[in-house]
């Protein structure tokens, strides 16, 4: 199995980018300092500038691939929830029980996040903290729906979408699964952000994490 995901390729909606990333060893350069010098200074003081001078580019060769700094946001943003999904899917698609399915999936994706080896140029624990703090910044913006009917989202939504199902799947009367799923989504993003910078106002803490909270909210919730 290891050696079979080593061949896996997380699947962008292909509007975001100029030219793939992947197809390139420049490409899996600038996405691999990205988030290294994004998690480094934040997303406002970062540029293709600062990128360039990091990874021993010219500044012109970055926008053959992106045309400006949020287009690789969105990138970022959309491979880590691409990630996230087959992460999702292959750890659950062989649980029939439909409760354990829906506690299995939630223990996913609110997880604390390791590395994964089948993607050298990727560090996901660094990825992951890049979306706590500035994935908002994706879709947050004055042009949300334009890039909405872009499909830049889609892969979010897709997540969020197959949570919902799993939660029908549990009880088919449950009106909102589609909030709580997307609540589960955002709020652990939020608990996550809270534990690290707001430790007072929630009980995640590092022996404690926003994975139980989720639980037992959407256990309690859709009973």
């Amino acid at each position: 199995m290891k050696n079979l995901l080593s061949f896996l390729k997380i699947s962008v909606p292909d509007k975001i980018f100029i030219k793939d990333p992947e197809t390139s060893v420049l490409g899996k350069k600038i996405i691999e300092h990205s988030i290294i010098l994004i998690h480094e200074i934040g997303f406002e003081a970062y540029n293709f500038k600062k990128l360039g001078t990091k990874i021993g580019s010219n500044e012109s060769s970055i926008y053959r691939y992106f045309e400006s700094k949020h287009k690789l946001l969105l990138y970022l943003s959309s491979w880590y929830w691409a990630w996230l999904e087959y992460q999702l899917v292959l750890e659950t698609f062989s649980i029939s029980n439909n409760n354990e399915k829906l506690e299995k999936a939630i223990h996913v994706i609110t997880r604390t996040i390791k590395e994964d080896t089948n993607f050298l140029h990727i560090n996901e624990t660094l990825l992951y903290k890049i979306i706590i703090n500035e994935s908002s910044k994706s879709f947050l913006t004055k042009e949300v729906d334009t890039d909405n009917l872009e499909g830049y989202f889609e892969v979010y939504k897709r997540i969020i979408t197959r949570i919902s199902h799993m939660i029908l799947d549990v009880n088919n009367k449950y009106p909102f699964a589609l909030s709580l799923a997307s609540t589960v989504i955002e709020g652990n993003l939020h608990q996550q952000f809270l534990k690290e910078h707001f430790p007072l106002i929630t009980n995640s803490n590092p022996r404690e994490t926003p994975n139980n909270f989720f639980i037992h909210l959407v256990k309690n919730t859709i009973k």
